[in-house]
């Protein structure tokens, strides 16, 4: 995947990229923990310099819901959505509803060429609902 991007492949990036397939909607400091399990050494600054890369490279994607710190899924190219709960921040994917990318179309695009659409979901997830009826 590095390669067919052009970018070198170097172990900090590699471990940031299976972090991320393995930990989906996880912050930077949940894929720092997870990399220092491969590389013990890594710096905060490899891994945010990696993340920045493969994130620039559409290797990644970066969401941060409202409220949220940045949250990092490899999830690419398909514009799916997500759905966040009010109580524990658990984020889940959710595919687009209907249509072609970008799922939605605006009711006034005022010029712009528009290429995706972002929806966040907002809700209680099931661990959260049976917490809040007991």
């Amino acid at each position: 995947m590095l390669r067919a991007c052009s970018l070198r492949v170097t172990r900090p990036r590699v471990a940031v990229l299976d972090a991320v397939h393995a930990f989906p909607h996880a912050d930077t400091d949940t894929l720092i923990e997870a990399v220092r399990r491969s590389i013990p050494a890594v710096s905060h600054q490899a891994v945010y310099d990696s993340l920045h890369t493969l994130t620039d490279h559409g290797l990644v994607r970066r969401i941060q819901p409202s409220g949220s710190v940045a949250r990092y899924e490899g999830r690419t190219g398909d514009n799916h959505h997500h759905v966040v709960c009010r109580s524990c921040g658990a984020i889940a994917d959710v595919d687009c509803a209907v249509g072609e990318a970008p799922c939605l179309h605006a009711s006034d695009d005022h010029g712009f060429s528009i290429d995706e659409a972002e929806v966040i979901y907002w809700g209680t997830c099931p661990a959260c609902s049976v917490v809040a009826s007991a």
